[in-house]
């Protein structure tokens, strides 16, 4: 099989608008949380967001594109540019061998809203013309392909929460098996908008909390549910023979991927984390089963349910035998943000391997005893990093995992 490596990565996200801010403030221990400033919240329990913050447009895009495109996919845009001027990929690759795997766990939701306003007060003949490219969720995928002239296939994977690492895993899984040689993977979101919001508050799936020091609290006794989160994450993927030959930064290579499906409940995971356990098993044995120290950026929402069936999962996967396995929730940082979460979070594993860094899990002050593993509270820790994990686990009971180690 050929071997795959990652040789480019761009982020849009509420801790950094670049991969070097994002990381800074990653290790720094600086979350992105505050007061939705979207719209009015009065009548709404849930206040707080990790949003986009100071992030430009018009570094990528020009005026008249940004007006005929929903937020979710500029974010997307914005990301893969980041990506594809990183990894100098642009013109040396055959566009017919050039893939984009990139997906959204929702899609346009902000365009959504507005259209509908329109529908309600003024009749069919207001909705824009543009709305269903703007909203349905494969176009931040098509545009991609598109702006980068990548003739291959073009997937846009829709997982809710597991979205972005199954992008990456597909692309993966593409270029091993000699579909292509290169492919921009990744997801997006942008849904801190009223109905986005109203939902997953009426499900009560987000914190309530007002106070953004203790909102996101990961495998926390007092963590009460998640932060919604915005951004995007893009990764260039490239089999290793190519990559090298034209002299590309490799920053690792990816070693494996597992998906799989609870076949449980429509938002709930299973209580004992079987399925989700397979999944990070399946990624590690075909990663070689290294025995070094194994890096895992959790799920870790904050919410009540996931944390426990979380920690059972890693522990089910690797037979009861934790001593080497450190573990982070970013999301104590970043907040969620759902369909992008897996590859900013990807990313984020990618970093930490390469930089031997831990990033924390922020917010960990009282750990709740079912949640016994290390979670590198509070502060960054340096370790020797053999094997990079990031897990994602999504409503419909997705679940993903995607494993990095150092190219050699």
């Amino acid at each position: 099989m050929r071997r795959v490596v990652v040789t480019g990565l761009g982020a849009i996200t509420p801790i950094g608008n670049d991969i070097e801010t994002m990381w800074a403030n990653l290790a720094a221990g600086k979350h992105g949380f505050g007061p939705i400033t979207r719209f009015d919240l009065e009548g709404y329990k849930a206040s707080l967001a990790a949003e986009v913050k100071d992030f430009d447009p018009l570094e990528y895009l020009e005026k008249g594109e940004v007006r005929r495109l929903d937020l979710y996919s500029i974010y997307a845009i914005a990301a893969a540019s980041q990506a594809v001027k990183d990894s100098g990929i642009e013109g040396q690759i055959a566009p017919e061998r050039f893939d984009v795997c990139f997906g959204s766990g929702i899609g346009g939701m902000e365009t959504f809203e507005t259209e509908i306003e329109k529908l309600l007060s003024g009749g069919s003949r207001k909705v824009s013309p543009l709305f269903i490219p703007m909203m349905i969720p494969n176009l931040a995928a098509g545009n991609l392909a598109i702006r980068f002239k990548a003739k291959g296939s073009c997937t846009a994977v829709i997982t809710a929460c597991a979205t972005g690492t199954d992008a990456i895993g597909t692309a993966y899984r593409a270029i091993k098996h000699g579909y292509a040689d290169g492919a921009i993977a990744g997801g997006s979101e942008a849904v801190i908008a009223r109905m986005g919001v109203s939902g997953f508050q009426n499900m009560t799936a987000l914190t309530t909390s007002s106070d953004p020091d203790a909102a996101s609290l990961p495998f926390d006794k007092r963590r009460g549910g998640f932060v919604i989160g915005e951004g995007a994450g893009a990764l260039i993927l490239e089999e290793y023979e190519h990559a090298k030959a034209r002299g590309a930064k490799i920053y690792a290579e990816v070693s494996g991927y597992g998906s799989t499906c609870d076949a449980h409940h429509i938002t709930a995971p299973t209580p004992d984390g079987e399925s989700s356990a397979r999944a990070i098993s399946d990624a590690y044995k075909e990663s070689g089963s290294p025995e070094g120290v194994i890096y895992i950026n959790a799920h870790g929402t904050g919410t009540p349910l996931n944390d426990a069936a979380e920690t059972k999962a890693i522990k089910r996967a690797f037979d009861g035998y934790t001593g080497n396995i450190l573990v982070s929730s970013t999301k104590s940082m970043t907040g969620h943000m759902l369909g992008a979460a897996g590859a900013v979070e990807a990313i984020i594993a990618i970093l930490a391997l390469g930089k031997k860094v831990i990033p924390p899990t922020i917010g960990l002050k009282e750990p709740d005893p079912e949640c016994d593993l290390d979670y590198v509270p509070l502060e960054a820790r340096q370790a020797p990093v053999e094997l990079a994990m990031s897990v994602s686990l999504g409503f419909g009971g997705h679940n993903a995992c995607v494993a990095f180690k150092a190219n050699s």
